[in-house]
């Protein structure tokens, strides 16, 4: 599953498949759905006025999520390293573009097929 997401005034095309947590494991040596679990229950809390702000934690797990979707998408991405590759944008809201990529997620999760009943 493709999305373009605009950021600082680019397109940016990131891609979402059975293969991008291993990517994500591989080059941050985490589990991606744990993180993006912890990353979703965190940001619904901000957004439901539970908490002030994402820490540092949920911050790093986006930038990394947002890096490898966007480099699983576009494998000749100069950018070697997620800061490198937001060396390339000026500031930008994380609470804009964190939604679009829950979105991209969600469909790359999504059960395809009608379990059996017993």
């Amino acid at each position: 599953m493709d999305k373009i997401i605009a950021i600082d005034g680019k397109d940016v095309k990131f891609r979402a498949t059975a293969r991008t947590p291993r990517l994500y494991r591989a080059l941050v040596g985490r589990d991606m759905i744990a993180d993006m679990n912890r990353l979703q229950s965190k940001f619904k809390k901000v957004k439901d006025g539970e908490e002030d702000s994402l820490d540092l934690v949920d911050l790093q797990i986006f930038e990394d999520t947002a890096y490898i979707m966007a480099r699983h998408a576009d494998p000749d991405i100069e950018q070697k390293t997620a800061d490198e590759w937001l060396d390339t944008f000026s500031m930008f809201s994380i609470y804009e573009i964190l939604p679009q990529i829950f979105d991209l997620w969600a469909l790359n999760t999504r059960q395809t097929s009608t379990p059996k009943k017993k």
